[in-house]
């Protein structure tokens, strides 16, 4: 019965780090499409080009 317990908690800790590994690359993706964006449409402050973000 432990071994049948054992592969089922590996099996649920191995499906639970895929769907969140794979949630993080898509967060990654979205946040390196905005960063890119920032450069194509960035505000021009003062006649020069600026960053449309504050960091």
């Amino acid at each position: 019965m432990v071994p049948i317990i054992l592969v089922l908690l590996l099996a649920l800790i191995l499906f639970g780090a895929g769907f969140a590994l794979k949630a993080l690359w898509w967060i990654a993706v979205i946040v390196l499409v905005v960063w890119l964006l920032g450069f194509v449409i960035r505000p021009t402050a003062n006649g020069k080009r600026g960053r449309w973000y504050r960091w």
